[in-house]
């Protein structure tokens, strides 16, 4: 979009009054916006706005500036390596992110391999529901697989990641159930998500009655509990919402899930030989854009509400005119029926001067969303649709991704920086060159549930950090054109989200036949027992 804003703008600069006033405001460092904003009535109109550029320091400074970067050379003899980064547009940031490696005892090399997990979280509508999941969805998927690991019908209980390790690897994958497959660690995973958000849904639900007691329920009456310790921390994590994709490793079976609920993405890149010896990197989109551009999201959306909803439920690629993901945590005001709505704004909001938003003008037949997410599993070694395997020393990838990515660089150009950059290229590359310095083949193509844009073919990507996760951050914002980069990064909030998104990038490696490696690692175990 910002790139289009600007092209008429460059176009102007050849001759008269235009071409002075943009030269001088490039020499001052500035540039002019439309933006929205609104007057003292409240009403939403089109201004224009000047604003300073970021010096390139600067530029690099944010885009580096929240990331982590680690690697581990397991017993087992795979090498990992993970990156995050983030890159705001709301002020706060209302994305998050998450991992955690369950690893076997290290005092036991004959272990046969962890659990990671790597979680990203798209907010929206506040930062409260992204935050909490951050601290807690991860625990509640690993203690769910452990539930299931130990009795496959057992009732989910409470469980706490420290306890997470010694249940995990209480007993060999040889003494796992009898009836262990990947589907039904698939279903562990959708309930513990499900259950997750039921339990951020009926919190306010629960407090209210606790407070209130039978006494209280009989007589009907709705107190003031504004002041409450727990009225907002219970509150806005159920009204705001958030998307979240999670990815979990299981190398003792070489097992790979990724559990999507809304529209962030997954995408993975396998390197494989060709004929020619040159080779190439095969794409895998893991994950589909749950939104109601997907035919079988607004398919589901429909079938769940009466006929007579059908043209509305899913309105604009949106529900019911406004919600974009069709699955996500939290987003009470299209789960809570309007009663509830309004009785636990009344107790909980009102007297702290945020109330809630009132449910869209077709809402009838709630819950429109659900948290429920669409689990994809693979082998780690991620075989062909064919069902043949790449050779056991492919390099491979995962890139998990906040839509705001996604909005800006396709599957293909994502596959490519990653591959280009784990290729050792350096500098700038020109874009048409890329594909042919990096070839890339299609694998599952997934379903792009996006408004789709007019991508910038000009231009240059650029190689310059070290960290993936910034790389594609940088890219997705210019890349190798400088001018472009610092505009899109020195547009301030809240004017910047009409031009980009917050981004949480997390991009998993791993390589498998290090065996010579990991005996160094066994040797280092071994030495200190």
């Amino acid at each position: 979009m910002l790139r289009r804003v600007w092209k008429p703008v460059a176009a102007t600069v050849v001759v008269g009054t235009p071409a002075y006033y943009y030269y001088r405001s490039y020499q001052n460092q500035t540039f002019d916006l439309p933006v929205r904003t609104r007057d003292s009535s409240g009403k939403s109109e089109m201004t224009t706005k000047t604003f300073s550029l970021l010096p390139m320091k600067d530029v690099d400074a944010r885009i580096r500036g929240n990331t982590l970067s680690e690697t581990h050379i397991r017993p087992d003899g795979i090498t990992w390596k993970f990156t995050t980064a983030q890159l705001s547009s709301n002020d706060p940031i209302e994305d998050a992110f998450a991992n955690q490696i369950v690893t076997r005892d290290e005092s036991d090399p004959s272990g046969p391999g962890d659990y990671l997990f790597f979680a990203v979280m798209d907010g929206h509508g506040g930062y409260q529901t992204s935050r909490l999941l951050s601290r807690i969805l991860i625990k509640a998927v690993a203690a769910e697989i452990t539930n299931f690991l130990q009795d496959p019908k057992s009732t989910p209980q409470p469980g706490l990641l420290d306890r997470v390790r010694s249940l995990l690897w209480q007993s060999s994958p040889a003494a796992l159930p009898s009836n262990y497959s990947p589907n039904r660690v698939s279903e562990a995973v959708q309930r513990a998500f499900t259950q997750l958000d039921d339990e951020l849904i009926s919190r306010p639900l629960r407090l209210l009655a606790n407070t209130l007691g039978p006494e209280g329920l009989k007589k009907q009456e709705l107190p003031d509990l504004s002041q409450h310790p727990e009225a907002l921390s219970s509150m806005l994590p159920a009204i705001s919402g958030s998307c979240a994709l999670l990815a979990i490793f299981d190398t003792v079976h070489r097992d790979l899930y990724v559990a999507c609920t809304g529209d962030s993405r997954a995408v993975a890149g396998v390197w494989e030989p060709t004929q020619d010896g040159k080779g190439q990197w095969r794409i895998e989109v893991l994950s589909e854009d749950q939104t109601g551009r997907n035919p079988s999201e607004l398919a589901r959306v429909r079938s769940e509400h009466p006929k007579d909803e059908e043209e509305d439920v899913i309105r604009s690629g949106r529900v019911l005119g406004g919600l974009e993901p069709t699955r996500a945590f939290g987003d009470a005001r299209y789960k809570w029926p309007y009663p509830v709505q309004s009785a636990l704004n009344e107790v909980f909001l009102v007297g702290n001067g945020k109330p809630m938003r009132n449910p869209p003008a077709q809402f009838k037949t709630p819950p429109y969303v659900t948290a429920r997410p669409v689990v994809v599993h693979r082998k780690m070694s991620l075989p062909t649709p064919s069902g043949s395997e790449p050779p056991k020393d492919a390099k491979r990838f995962l890139v998990l991704a906040t839509d705001g990515l996604w909005d800006q660089l396709s599957n293909e150009e994502v596959v490519g920086l990653v591959a280009g950059h784990l290729s050792g290229l350096k500098g700038t590359v020109p874009k048409t060159e890329l594909p042919n310095l990096i070839p890339t083949t299609a694998g599952s193509a997934g379903v792009d549930g996006k408004k789709q844009r007019d991508r910038d073919q000009d231009g240059s990507w650029a190689f310059i950090d070290d960290n993936l996760s910034a790389h594609l951050i940088r890219n997705a914002f210019g890349g190798g054109d400088e001018d472009t980069l610092r505009k899109f990064l020195s547009i301030p909030p809240p004017y910047s989200r009409r031009y980009r998104d917050d981004i949480t990038v997390t991009v998993v490696s791993w390589e498998e036949g290090n065996e010579s490696n990991a005996n160094v690692v066994r040797e280092k175990i071994k030495s200190k027992l």
